[in-house]
Order: structure tokens, then C-alpha cells, then sequence
């Protein structure tokens, strides 16, 4: 009789155990919503979750502070070399420093470019691959990207293909 108990209770800590908490349920939502919003060309809505003071380093090294600024890029390339590209995101890594603060590491994958920005390579399949890296916290419960940084795979470095 024990037995039976035992492995119930066992099996239901196994599957407690692999549920994402909901810390890391909405740090995934956040890529989620970059990624639905990148395909819609909606800035607005891939801005959403970039904190007032946040700091966002593009694929060519540049180097800017603030929403504003975060907004303003993604609305020129929204409307410029990246108007009606697709971009998926499959997360790497996702790791909590604290319990109010995470990274994450994404490959992303961007199709339907009609030119690359300058300096920038894309693979045999005509896409641009990135590895993004961005710094989340949690200020009055709510999820912000505190720092947002993306550099292109050069051509000839291995990644795996999307998911």
C-alpha cells in the first residue's frame, strides 16, 4: 500500500518540478511578444516591455539609452531594411541571478530582408542570424529588459538551425 502512495507522490513532484514558474512563464512571454510584434513591423508593441532607463546595443555596436531611444530605432528599421521581415527566437539559456533578475540568450533568425544593414552577412539561406543577450528585472512585479544586447553570427560560425 505504502509503495503505490509513494510513487504518486513521487511522480506528482516530477511533474510539479518541470512546470516553468511564472516568473519564468513571463520572461518567456516577453520573447513571445518581441517576436509577435517584430512580425507585425508593430515598434510599439516590441518596445512594450523595455524598461524607462534600459540600454540597447544593435547588431553594428551601436549604443543607445532609454525607451525613446529603443522605440525610435525598431520604428526606423520597422519602416526601413527590416519592413515585413519575419524573425523567430529560440531561446538558449535562461537563467536567474536573483530572484528578480534574469538572463536570457536567444538565436534569432531573420527572414525577408531585402538588403542587410552594412557590415552585417547573411547565411546560404539569405537570413541573418543574431545572438541576442538580454538583461530582465522585476521592479513592482512587473518583468522589464534592462539591457538588450545583439551581435550578428559572423559567416562561418556553426549555429544550429531554428526550432
Amino acid at each position: 500500500m505504502r509503495l503505490p502512495f509513494a510513487l504518486s507522490v513521487l511522480a506528482l513532484a516530477i511533474q510539479l518540478g518541470a512546470q516553468p514558474s511564472p516568473d519564468e512563464t513571463a520572461i518567456r512571454n516577453i520573447i513571445r511578444d518581441e517576436t509577435d510584434s517584430w512580425n507585425k513591423g508593430d515598434a510599439v508593441g516590441y518596445s512594450r516591455h523595455f524598461a524607462a532607463a534600459g540600454t540597447f546595443t544593435n547588431i553594428r555596436g551601436q549604443f543607445f539609452t532609454g525607451y525613446p531611444a529603443f522605440l525610435k530605432q525598431h520604428e526606423v528599421i520597422f519602416a526601413g531594411i527590416f519592413k515585413n521581415s519575419a524573425v523567430s527566437q529560440d531561446v538558449v539559456s535562461l537563467n536567474f541571478i536573483r530572484p528578480d533578475v534574469a538572463i536570457i540568450e536567444t538565436l534569432t533568425t531573420v527572414a525577408g530582408l531585402v538588403q542587410s544593414p552594412p557590415g552585417v552577412a547573411r547565411d546560404d539561406k539569405g537570413r541573418m542570424r543574431t545572438r541576442l543577450l538580454q538583461v530582465v528585472a522585476k521592479e513592482g512585479g512587473v518583468w522589464k529588459i534592462v539591457t538588450y544586447h545583439n551581435v550578428d553570427v559572423k559567416p562561418g560560425t556553426p549555429v544550429p538551425e531554428p526550432g
